[in-house]
């Protein structure tokens, strides 16, 4: 019988990734991240601006972190015995959404922090990427895990029979993240790994366990 499948989001889902990049573009770049702007591209500021920098520039700088920086990311809490207890009776996979040619890099920072999984890039809603990695995989039971609400909407409309956990393991983030769970669109909303790990394993095993 094939096993359970848990698809995760790496940054923080697995690693943090906001307050790394934060200190980064203050030291670096002289650019102040606000938590409050919610998207990415409203959140960064050179100090003194009167608005914040422009969408290409934000690609740009995000590029320079994730090519140069990735080595600095930290686990979440608990994310890494998480993801070994899940692996005892399920396969785990990362989506993350990197441009492809980062894939290897991911899949590297992952396995120094010991964690061996395959890596799937994606980039934009993650929906159709889900479906067709639970679709080859042939998985009877399947979890999602990311820290993105649209994503959950995505992957409601392309596969709703998954369940989906709505995640974010940064404290200073996630109270700006507006929740996935509340909107309809995620089974539920938990950030912390001591209390997600019990739930996850509930929906992958059910009366098996």
């Amino acid at each position: 019988m094939t096993r359970p499948l848990v698809v995760t989001d790496c940054d923080e889902v697995l690693l943090h990734m906001v307050q790394h990049f934060r200190t980064w573009l203050a030291q670096e770049h002289e650019v102040d991240f606000r938590f409050e702007g919610h998207s990415f591209v409203n959140s960064m500021w050179r100090k003194d601006a009167t608005t914040p920098i422009g969408e290409a520039e934000m690609w740009a700088v995000l590029g320079w972190f994730f090519d140069t920086q990735m080595d600095s990311q930290t686990p979440i809490a608990g994310a890494i015995a998480a993801v070994h207890e899940m692996q005892r009776d399920a396969d785990v996979v990362v989506l993350t959404n990197l441009v492809d040619s980062r894939n290897d890099a991911r899949t590297r920072q992952l396995q120094r922090l010991g964690v061996d999984v395959k890596v799937y890039t994606n980039q934009g809603p993650k929906g159709a990427a889900l479906k067709a990695i639970v679709d080859a995989h042939g998985a009877r039971r399947a979890v999602f895990i990311d820290d993105i609400a649209g994503h959950h909407a995505s992957a409601l409309e392309h596969i709703p029979h998954v369940r989906r956990l709505h995640f974010c393991g940064e404290p200073a983030l996630a109270p700006h993240v507006p929740c996935a769970h509340l909107a309809g669109d995620a089974d539920a909303r938990i950030d912390s790994w001591d209390a997600a790990l019990p739930w996850i394993l509930t929906q992958l095993h059910g009366d098996e366990k």
